[in-house]
This record gives C-alpha cells, sequence and structure tokens, in this order.
C-alpha cells in the first residue's frame, strides 16, 4: 500500500456537499482506503476567470495500492461523475481532485506532476495538507 495525498476543491454549488460525495466515492475506490480528512478551510480564488466565487478546499489522506496513473484516471473519473466540466484553465469547478503527494515518488509525465507543482506556493493546499500529514 502507498499513503497518497489529494487535495480536495470545490467552488460551484454546494461546495461541501461536493467536496463530501468525492471524499465518498474516493473511499470506495478498490484497493483504496481514506485515513484521514482535514478541515475545510475557504479561499478566494488564484488565476482563471475573474468573477469566480470562494473556494473551499481540503486534503484527504489515503492508502492505496492503485498505480499513480490508475490513481488519477480514477479521480478524474470522480470528477466527471460529480458534473466537472472542463471549460478554462483555473475556472470554476464543482469539484477538483489533485493527487498533491504519492508515497515518495517523484513524477513528471504530461498528464502527472507529482509533488503537485504549484502547491508549496497555496496556502490553501498546504494548511489542510499539513493537517493529514
Amino acid at each position: 500500500m502507498y499513503t497518497c495525498y489529494i487535495g480536495v476543491g470545490a467552488n460551484l454549488g454546494n461546495r461541501r456537499k461536493n467536496i463530501k460525495s468525492a471524499i465518498r466515492k474516493i473511499t470506495a475506490l478498490r484497493k483504496t482506503k481514506v485515513i484521514k480528512v482535514s478541515k475545510l478551510i475557504e479561499s478566494n480564488p488564484v488565476g482563471g476567470p475573474s468573477g469566480q466565487g470562494k473556494y473551499l478546499n481540503g486534503a484527504v489522506k489515503i492508502q492505496t495500492e492503485l498505480l499513480p496513473r490508475i490513481l488519477l484516471k480514477e479521480l478524474k473519473k470522480i470528477e466527471y461523475e460529480l458534473g466537472r466540466i472542463k471549460t478554462v484553465r483555473n475556472g470554476p469547478r464543482v469539484i477538483d481532485l489533485d493527487i498533491l503527494l504519492y508515497a515518495d515518488k517523484m513524477i513528471n509525465t504530461k498528464k502527472l506532476i507529482v509533488p503537485h507543482p504549484r502547491m508549496f506556493f497555496r496556502d490553501f493546499v498546504i494548511k489542510p495538507l499539513l493537517e493529514v500529514l
């Protein structure tokens, strides 16, 4: 089993409900167990179009046997199931799930970079992450 950390965020719809639904779906993933969930914090959007609503953000510690690319695929599937539609970069979203850390691995592919490249510049990612470490 690998210990991984997932960032969760939402700024459309019922943000808290969307995040809770995403965590329930992560819990239901095969070969995956949710270990700890941070408190949710509210933050202003970073980048993207102006006029977006505030985000709720948190972090989830999991243990999984899923390989990084499979975990990413499953997280994208959860986003889709919850109604995420990709429009513009850093645009508003019903749910956002990011692999922040995957065990002690460094990954740099076209579809996945771990550790998450911007997490160290975003308090709304680091604060919840530190809570679940």
